[in-house]
């Protein structure tokens, strides 16, 4: 843990979302010693990396929520928010709770359909419920419809197929290539590549509807406000929306947070090469690091076997069931 450092006593830092990036952002708030408050919608952090295995895998669901409380303790505070006053710079919840702010971090993500998102006001015992349920919706399809290729939909078929190879899986997607378009046109085909080795049906070029996003500047500043960053999925950066980067957005906010107090240059955000890894199900994976293609036992070993879920649970510093 980080040493405190000298701050104002009324300084108060309202992280919004518990996702990655919110999560990353308050252990460094609270490794500083700088007061704040963590909001979120459920009780516990969701992994949801994981997500998409989770609703294949009966038992699953439990190890990719990791509850709040245990980790920040009364700096943890359970709702939704329904509105921000940037000039009183208070926030208030849905029940009228209200919670004042010198700084703000919006973490909010996406809102992204169940199974891959869980964003709803309800406890982890009730989310680990519903992936049971879709779980037994699964066994009993006589066929799997994965709408969007996207890498949570390439991910999300290949987890369907690998676990059920006997079940038909199909994914349809608006474009001819799958996944992100940042990444590398050689991974983007050998995830194709893959799916169809497993036996997924692909048929591309339906139309998909797209979400906006913060505008933020490069100190991840949302635009016209000093005291409020983004970070994560829910900024209009332009790269794979993903935990790796939400985490290097959470450090840059705190470090400008920290910088504005004490007097020092705010840093900037810059994006490098694309890093990102698609798990293919438990027994495949594609991806690049560092604008190369990696290897897939390499991508089966860093990430597709795990999912990343003992990093989560160790930055929460909880043991996994």
């Amino acid at each position: 843990m980080g040493a405190s450092i000298s701050v104002d006593p009324d300084t108060h830092v309202v992280v919004v979302g518990g996702g990655f990036g919110g999560i990353a952002a308050a252990q460094q708030l609270k490794s500083n010693g700088i007061k704040f408050t963590l909001i979120d919608l459920r009780d516990a952090f969701h992994h949801n990396v994981a997500a998409l295995r989770a609703s294949v895998q009966s038992g699953f669901a439990k190890k990719t929520f990791i509850p709040y409380k245990e980790t920040f303790g009364e700096s943890f505070l359970q709702g939704r928010v329904v509105k921000v006053d940037t000039d009183a710079r208070v926030i208030v919840l849905e029940d009228g709770q209200e919670v004042c702010y010198t700084h703000l971090i919006l973490s909010t993500g996406t809102d992204g359909p169940f199974p891959g998102k869980f964003n709803a006001v309800a406890t982890y015992k009730t989310a680990i419920e519903a992936y049971e349920n879709f779980i037994k919706e699964i066994q009993s399809a006589e066929s799997v419809l994965v709408v969007g290729g996207g890498s949570t939909g390439v991910e999300m078929a290949a987890e369907v197929k690998t676990e059920y190879p006997n079940k038909k899986v199909i994914l349809i997607h608006s474009h001819i290539g799958l996944a992100d378009t940042e990444l590398l046109s050689s991974v983007r085909q050998q995830a194709k590549d893959v799916l169809l080795e497993k036996g997924v049906e692909l048929v591309l070029g339906e139309c998909l509807a797209q979400n906006g996003a913060l505008k933020v500047n490069e100190h991840l500043q949302v635009r016209g406000f000093d005291r409020i960053y983004a970070v994560g999925d829910c900024t209009n950066i332009k790269e794979p929306k993903t935990a790796y980067h939400a985490g290097l957005h959470a450090g840059i906010a705190v470090t400008n947070i920290i910088n504005s107090i004490t007097g020092k240059p705010l840093v900037s955000y810059r994006t490098g090469n694309v890093t990102m890894l698609l798990a293919m199900g438990c027994d495949d994976g594609v991806g690049q690091f560092n604008g190369y293609r990696l290897p897939r036992f390499l991508v089966i070993q860093g990430k597709s076997k795990s999912l990343l879920l003992w990093k989560s649970w160790k930055d929460m510093g909880q043991t996994s069931p």
